[in-house]
């Protein structure tokens, strides 16, 4: 398995509309690819369309944190 990437722009646009179940699934993944031994790596796409890595979560600790600070705002 390899690292697990999540675009925080996604998350924004999810929060916005409150799509619960999106996120959860998003999560889901992440949780599976810590358990397996990978990181998860937090990335902001730039205007021209790159992704560009800002953060890495390595422990499960680190992904409830961020999970807590995306949920707080629905």
């Amino acid at each position: 398995m390899q690292e697990y990437k999540i675009n925080v722009t996604r998350i924004e646009e999810l929060q916005m509309v409150k799509d619960i179940s999106s996120l959860d699934r998003i999560f889901k993944d992440a949780k599976e690819t810590l358990v397996n031994g990978e990181a998860v790596w937090l990335m902001r796409k730039q205007p021209d369309g790159k992704a560009e890595k800002f953060d890495e979560l390595t422990t499960l600790d680190d992904l409830t944190n961020y999970k807590k600070s995306v949920y707080k705002y629905l």
